[in-house]
């Protein structure tokens, strides 16, 4: 794939007027008080596994209207803590898959908490296990257009919610510093985390790679793959509905949480990404209101930095987070 977006120099300063709903706050602040109201305390069952430098635990937490949502939660073994702690979100049409597929923040010495995403979990990968039992109306397939006629019935705002509710849950365990988790995801994942960053105060670190779900309004009219596609494909039938879906993707979109974010921010982008155009990722991180710092994949698809990335995020995160606690 070409490069097709701005060029790099007009990229770094990219700062498009996106739309911001006049109750996004109120919006966010009842969602969030509405599901925390209903919440339970988080469920761990220790798993049987042959790893003996983590313990794996089967989480459930509540998340969105006290749904229970799952996780894998890795802890390096023979250390009592407080550990720092780090939540993961994944990408689109994928799973929490299996628990000994994410070892290295675990045996770095985090507590990890890998999130499954509700409904989803069977286009790659191994899996996932949470449902999504909220009904919408009709939608193309694919998870964009579900409910995407009303904010209030989008479907992410359930998994936005289901993100902001798993810090809560990793921040209540014992093993854990409250005052020192970090949230990370890629592509989908990037995007719940930047919406997770504007809604929950006191994180210490941001890591969005690649990262879907910001400046809609660019996005949708640039790219020509999914996920963005399916809300072109629902356009080009519902075509009177341009209006109202927009409105609500307004009280979803990376650019506005982004003006709300308090804590540093490490970003990736793939200057040939054609999935997430990168004047869409330069978008939320030049709105970023806390510090961000920004790598650039100059000849990379939407798969950006994969393996390569990991080093300079977990020297980003230890500088942030502080050394994790060793075993005595």
């Amino acid at each position: 794939m070409p490069r097709f977006d701005l060029p790099p120099e007009q990229l770094r300063t990219y700062s498009p007027d996106v739309t911001e709903p006049a109750d996004f706050d109120e919006f966010w602040q009842r969602t969030l008080a509405e599901s925390r109201a209903v919440a339970t305390p988080p469920v761990l069952r220790r798993v049987d596994s042959p790893l003996r430098t983590v313990e794996v635990y089967d989480v459930t937490f509540s998340g969105y209207a006290g749904d229970p949502v799952h996780a894998w939660l890795v802890l390096p073994a023979h250390i009592d803590g407080p550990l720092p702690g780090i939540v993961e979100y994944v990408g689109y049409g994928g799973g929490r898959g299996v628990a000994h597929e994410q070892l290295h923040w675990a045996s770095s010495g985090y507590a990890y908490l890998r999130m499954d995403t509700r409904g989803q979990g069977s286009v790659w990968g191994n899996g996932g296990s949470t449902a999504d039992p909220h009904g919408t109306g009709s939608s193309s397939p694919g998870f964009m257009t579900r409910g995407i006629l009303d904010p209030h019935d989008y479907y992410y705002r359930r998994v936005f919610t289901d993100g902001v509710l798993a810090v809560d849950a990793l921040r209540s365990l014992d093993r854990v510093d409250a005052s020192r988790v970090a949230v990370v995801g890629s592509s989908q994942g990037g995007g719940i985390s930047i919406a997770v960053a504007g809604l929950t105060e006191g994180l210490i670190a941001v890591m969005p790679e690649v990262p879907f779900l910001c400046h809609f309004e660019r996005a949708i009219g640039m790219t020509d793959r999914d996920p963005y596609q399916e809300v072109v494909r629902y356009l080009s039938v519902h075509r009177d509905a341009v209006e109202p879906v927009f409105r609500t993707l307004s009280y979803f979109d990376g650019v506005t949480f982004a003006r709300r974010a308090t804590a540093p921010a490490l970003f990736s982008v793939a200057l040939m990404d054609a999935t997430c155009p990168p004047s869409t990722v330069y978008a939320a991180k030049n709105a970023w209101a806390a510090d961000a710092e920004i790598i650039e994949y100059p000849f990379n698809d939407h798969e950006g930095g994969l393996g390569v990335h990991w080093a300079p995020q977990a020297q980003f995160l230890a500088a942030h987070v502080g050394e994790p606690v060793s075993a005595g």
